[in-house]
C-alpha cells in the first residue's frame, strides 16, 4: 500500500467517525435518505452502483425531494421538473447563493458571477447580463464570429477527406474562440501554443469536480495541500486560466478603448474608472479575471460536449440526419447561409437540436445551490445554508413530461402538424436568478454550428464499426466515449 493510500483510507476513516457523530442530532421534518453512508466516490460505486441515472432511481424509492451525503456534509436532491421548478423558480431567491466549499473557494475566491454570492454576484451578474447585451449577444455580429468558427471547422473536418477522425479536439477550439472575441476581442490561431494551454486547462478543471479528490479536498483542506493527486492540476490549471486572462487585461490596459468599447474587457475596465468613488463597488481586476474565468469555464465544455454527442446521435441515426438536411435544403437552399433566427423556418431540425441536448444532457446534475434561509418545500424542511442539488437531467427525462424519455426522439418537441412546441420541462440552462448567463450565446452557438456541419457533410460510421455507444464517461460532465466518424463531404455543400 503507497503513502498516499493510507493516508486516503485514514481521511475516509475520519469521515466515517465525522458522519456519526452528525447522525446523533434531530434531523427535524427532513426529506428521506437513502442508507446513511457518506457519499463519495468509491461508497457511491459501492453502495449505489453509480450510473447516468443513479440519481433518478434514488428519486424513485426516496421521493422527489431527498438527501445525501455528499463529502463532509448533507445535500438535499431536487428530482423531477415538479421539484426543479419549485426550488428553481418558486423559491428562486431562497435557493440564489452558491455552497462557499474548499475546492470551490480556492479556484473561484467567492468573485466573479459563477462563485460568488451577495452583493458581489449581484453586481457581477447585473454587469455581465448588460454587457453581453451590448456586444451584441443575439444580433449579427456575434452571430457573424459563430459563423467563421463554424467555417473554420468544416475546412478543418474537410482535411480529413472523409476518413476517420476524432472531431474532439478541433470542436472544442471552435467553441472556445467564439468567446474569445466576445472577452479579449480577438480569435487565437489552433497553433497557439498559450491558447492550446488554456484550453487543455479548460477540460482539466470541467472534469475535476465530483471526483474522490474533490471530497476529500473538501474535506481535510488544511492536508490535501500538502498532498499529490489531481487536486493539483486542477488548482494549476485554474492558475493557467486566471494567468491568461491576466495577461490579456494587460494588453487592453497598454491600449484603452474606453470611448469605444469593443469586448469585455474593455467594457469592465471603463466600469472599473466610473466607479473608483462608489464605496459599495465590488468592480476591480480581480473580479475581472474570476468574470473571464467563468464565461470560459462553463462556455466551453457544456457546448463541445452538446456539439459531439449531436455528431455521434446524427451519425446512429442516419434518417434523421437526412431528413434534418432535407428541410434545410428545402427551406434554404445550399448557398444562403443561415442565421439563429432561421430556426423558426426550420421546426423538425430545431426539434432535433432540442432533442440532442434533452436526450444527452451534458451534465451529471445542475451546479449546486444554497439555501439562504430555512424553507418549507412540497412538505419537508431545507435548512439555512444546506447544499441544494438541483437534478436538471431528471427534468428532462421526466416522464410525466415526455411521452419517451429514455428515447431520443425529436418529436417530443413537434406537435401533430410538425410544427415546434417549446416544452417548459426543458431547463438545460437551470432557471430562476441562476438561470446561465450564457444561455442565448450556447443556443446561437449550437445551432449555427450544427447547421453548418450538416450542410457540409454526412456523417458516417467508419467502415466495420457497427454501432456507437451512447453510454457516457461519468463524471459531473457526461462525455461521450472516445470515438471516430468520416465526414463525407456533400456534393451540394458550397
Amino acid at each position: 500500500m503507497s503513502g498516499i493510500q493510507a493516508i486516503l483510507i485514514t481521511l475516509l476513516l475520519c469521515l466515517l467517525i465525522l458522519f456519526l457523530w452528525k447522525q446523533l442530532r434531530p434531523h427535524r421534518s427532513y426529506p428521506p435518505q437513502p442508507p446513511q453512508v457518506p457519499v463519495i466516490e468509491i461508497l457511491w460505486k459501492l453502495v449505489y452502483n453509480l450510473s447516468k441515472d443513479t440519481l433518478i432511481k434514488l428519486a424513485e424509492k426516496y421521493g422527489n425531494i431527498y438527501m445525501l451525503w455528499m463529502g463532509p456534509e448533507s445535500a438535499f436532491v431536487l428530482s423531477g421538473y415538479e421539484a426543479v421548478k419549485e426550488g428553481l423558480i418558486n423559491h428562486e431567491d431562497d435557493f440564489a447563493d452558491r455552497p462557499v466549499t474548499p475546492f470551490m473557494k480556492a479556484i473561484g475566491k467567492e468573485q466573479g458571477i459563477i462563485l460568488s454570492n451577495g452583493h458581489t454576484w449581484k453586481q457581477q451578474r447585473k454587469f455581465g447580463l448588460a454587457t453581453m447585451r451590448k456586444l451584441g449577444l443575439g444580433k449579427k455580429g456575434v452571430e457573424h464570429q459563430i459563423e467563421e468558427e463554424a467555417h473554420q471547422l468544416v475546412e478543418t473536418f474537410a482535411r480529413a477527406k472523409g476518413h476517420p477522425f476524432d472531431s474532439s479536439v478541433p470542436i472544442t477550439i471552435s467553441v472556445s474562440n467564439v468567446i474569445c472575441p466576445v472577452a479579449f476581442g480577438l480569435r487565437f490561431w489552433a497553433e497557439d501554443k498559450e491558447f492550446l494551454k488554456m484550453v487543455e486547462a479548460i477540460e482539466c478543471i470541467s472534469k475535476f469536480p465530483a471526483t474522490i479528490y474533490q471530497n476529500f479536498y473538501d474535506t481535510f483542506p488544511w492536508l490535501m495541500k500538502y498532498l499529490p493527486g489531481p487536486h493539483r492540476k486542477a488548482l494549476a490549471s485554474s492558475d493557467v486560466i486566471h494567468s491568461f486572462a491576466r495577461k490579456e487585461i494587460e494588453k487592453h490596459k497598454e491600449n484603452p478603448a474606453v470611448h469605444e468599447p469593443q469586448d469585455f474587457i474593455d467594457f469592465y475596465l471603463y466600469q472599473i474608472e466610473k466607479s473608483r468613488k462608489d464605496p459599495d463597488s465590488t468592480y476591480n481586476e480581480d473580479n475581472l479575471t474570476q468574470c473571464i474565468f467563468d464565461l470560459f469555464v462553463a462556455g466551453t465544455e457544456t457546448t463541445a460536449l452538446t456539439l459531439r454527442w449531436a455528431l455521434l446521435l446524427m451519425a446512429k441515426h442516419p434518417d434523421i440526419q437526412e431528413k434534418v438536411h432535407k428541410e434545410m435544403e428545402d427551406v434554404l437552399g445550399s448557398s444562403q447561409p443561415f442565421s439563429y433566427q432561421d430556426w423558426k423556418k426550420l421546426p423538425y431540425t430545431s426539434a432535433v437540436i432540442h432533442e440532442i441536448i434533452r436526450s444527452q444532457y451534458i451534465l451529471l446534475f445542475g451546479i449546486p445551490r444554497q439555501c439562504t434561509k430555512d424553507v418549507n418545500i412540497l412538505g419537508f424542511l431545507i435548512p439555512k445554508e444546506a447544499q441544494i442539488f438541483p437534478d436538471l437531467r431528471s427534468a428532462l427525462l421526466d416522464p410525466k413530461q415526455w411521452e419517451k424519455p429514455q428515447e431520443f426522439n425529436p418529436n417530443h418537441f413537434l406537435d401533430q402538424d410538425g410544427s415546434f412546441v417549446e416544452k417548459e420541462a426543458f431547463l438545460p440552462f437551470g432557471a430562476g436568478a441562476r438561470v446561465c448567463l450564457g444561455e442565448q450565446l450556447a443556443r446561437i452557438e449550437i445551432f449555427i454550428f450544427f447547421t453548418t456541419l450538416l450542410r457540409a457533410f454526412t456523417f458516417q460510421l467508419p467502415e466495420g464499426v457497427k454501432a456507437l455507444s451512447t453510454e457516457p464517461i461519468l463524471g459531473v460532465s457526461l462525455s461521450p466515449q472516445p470515438y471516430k466518424l468520416c465526414a463525407v463531404p456533400r456534393c451540394s455543400a458550397s
